[in-house]
């Protein structure tokens, strides 16, 4: 009786660690899309900042010709 009680607690242990270890799984790749989301956008506005700078210096050598 002792060897089944152990066996049976030994199973629920097992089963518990794996289903742990499943659900976490794709909680990391939901993290990762979310920061390859964020990256994205800050790389957005990066590129839309610097357009604009470039379109301002742009501007700003063309009055200083003039």
């Amino acid at each position: 009786m002792k060897k089944l009680i152990a066996a049976l607690v030994a199973g629920l242990f097992s089963l518990s660690a794996f289903a742990a270890a499943h659900s976490a799984v794709p909680a990391a790749k939901t993290e990762a899309k979310e920061a390859k989301a964020e990256v994205k956008a800050g790389a957005k506005k990066a590129k839309k900042k610097t357009r604009a700078k470039a379109k301002e210096v742009k501007a700003d050598a063309k009055a200083a010709v003039k």
